[in-house]
């Protein structure tokens, strides 16, 4: 993963953010007309680096996605210190253990799969993509001093 060198978080502190926020990734991408943004669920798998989504076969991410693979994407809260991850990445797309990973991105958003959404969105797996996310580009902001 290459991070910015002016990050004020290590790649460690980067990863721990990752892993630890539940907080849905804003994702942009790049269209005709004007760029989209979207927020969409994710999973940091740390062993090959990269954040994990899924998205419908037929959404609007999936077909900019497919013209484009490039996107900026950021984690970050909405509410004060402001902090978080962006950065730029490319995104291939994957149905291979598409259950498997759905089942985690609601467990880690929803709590459990028991939920009526839960049920309605792993009755649908076969239609989903799994997102693979690899940022190329790679950087956290902190106004966590300044603004306490």
């Amino acid at each position: 993963m290459k991070i910015n060198k002016k990050s004020p978080w290590t790649k460690v502190e980067i990863e721990h953010f990752l892993e630890e926020s539940t907080i849905p990734m804003r994702i942009a991408t790049v269209t005709n007309d004007f760029p989209t943004l979207l927020s969409i669920w994710y999973v940091y798998d740390a062993e090959q680096e990269m954040l994990l989504g899924a998205c419908h076969e037929t959404s609007r991410l999936a077909r900019d996605l497919i013209k484009n693979n490039k996107c900026s994407f950021e984690i970050a809260p909405n509410e004060p210190p402001y902090k978080g991850v962006r950065g730029h990445a490319t995104v291939e797309f994957s149905r291979e253990g598409t259950g498997d990973i759905l089942s985690k991105l609601i467990e880690r958003y929803l709590g459990n799969v028991e939920s009526e959404l839960a049920r309605w969105l792993l009755g649908r797996v076969e239609q989903e993509y799994i997102l693979k996310i690899n940022p190329t580009w790679i950087t956290a902001w902190d106004y966590s001093d300044r603004m306490n």
